[in-house]
């Protein structure tokens, strides 16, 4: 359990979010607020979430438009306003705008950090809310579905040790995407763990229903992995090392590698059966996660074309030394 806040608080909870509308809502009557403060962090929205905000009682920040935003900043000034209302604090939750707080969640999570002095950040079991709307949901569903236990990154929503937080100076307000796995990349290098609960966390609302969002979710997942592997490139504690020339295959070798051999000998062509190959390996990878294997499988070798339009950028952006812009995808 979780001492209440009418003493001195040790737990608060820093919510990002845009133009959120009712799931914001949801959001902020999914946190038990007797725990301690809550921060929520409005990146330029329209929709009336800042006003919302304020009539529950929330502290906000809202960015400075002048500076483009990004979650990594949103998050960082969470943080720091956390850290006004309530020094003392040693444990932050963070999450997205569009998730729900699963009940229990808080109280198993701090309980799990206070008696592992070694981790700094627990999550839990991420689900989408609507699976059943559209393939992409089920997609991130599935994503989502990974083994509790140590982990090498995590997500959007974790609670995380203040003081470990703190001492490697928070998120890197440099990427537009990938910043929770980074910042995990270098917690691990001071020697701290990222642990996974068997625990339900959040309830996510992706509310991906077109193959362009999609499409663009993926462009992005791309960028993160080309510049996070870039900025780690030299550490033993890098991720995404792989990722980055398996896209680069399968999106863009694999094609022109068997299109141009055709020329040498038509036999090239028969490089392609390498792809129904790799959709059966991901597939029965993914058969333990029941109904949508498949799916997963073939979307998954789908978005490597998407990810290394999202590699491209991310160097062409580096050669022309130019900021990355935010990539959305709704």
């Amino acid at each position: 359990m979780i001492e209440p806040a009418c003493r001195t608080p040790i737990l608060g909870v820093v919510v990002i979010g845009r133009n959120e509308g009712e799931r914001l809502r949801a959001c902020f009557e999914s946190i038990d607020r007797t725990i301690g403060p809550v921060v929520y962090v409005d990146s330029g929205s329209t929709d009336g979430s800042v006003a919302l905000a304020e009539n529950l009682g929330v502290a906000v920040v809202v960015l400075d438009t002048a500076r483009p935003f990004t979650a990594a900043r949103a998050r960082n000034a969470g943080f720091a306003r956390l850290r006004d209302l309530a020094p003392s604090l040693a444990f932050v939750q963070f999450m997205d705008g569009d998730c729900a707080l699963a009940p229990g969640w808080l109280g198993e999570a701090h309980t799990s950090l206070s008696a592992r002095r070694d981790v700094a950040v627990v999550c839990g079991r991420r689900r989408e809310r609507h699976p059943e709307r559209s393939v992409f949901n089920r997609l991130c569903d599935l994503e989502w579905d990974t083994a509790p236990g140590e982990a090498l990154e995590c997500g959007g929503d974790f609670l995380v040790r203040t003081e470990a937080f703190a001492a490697v100076g928070g998120f890197d307000g440099g990427l537009i995407a990938g910043e929770e796995p980074e910042l995990c990349v270098r917690l691990r290098a001071r020697g701290w763990r990222i642990w996974r609960l068997d625990a339900e966390m959040t309830l996510h609302d992706a509310n991906i229903t077109s193959l362009r969002q999609w499409w663009w979710r993926m462009v992005r997942s791309g960028h993160a992995f080309a510049q996070v592997a870039r900025v780690h490139r030299g550490s033993p504690h890098a991720i995404w090392r792989a990722a980055v020339p398996r896209a680069v295959f399968w999106g863009v070798g694999l094609p022109v590698l068997s299109g141009l051999g055709v020329f040498v000998h038509p036999a090239a062509a028969l490089l392609t059966l390498l792809y129904p190959v790799q959709l059966c390996r991901i597939a029965r990878r993914r058969s333990v996660a029941g109904r949508g294997a498949w799916a997963y499988a073939g979307f998954t070798l789908l978005g490597k074309l998407p990810e290394v339009f999202g590699i491209a950028t991310f160097y062409a952006n580096r050669m022309s030394r130019r900021s990355a812009a935010l990539i959305e995808y709704k």
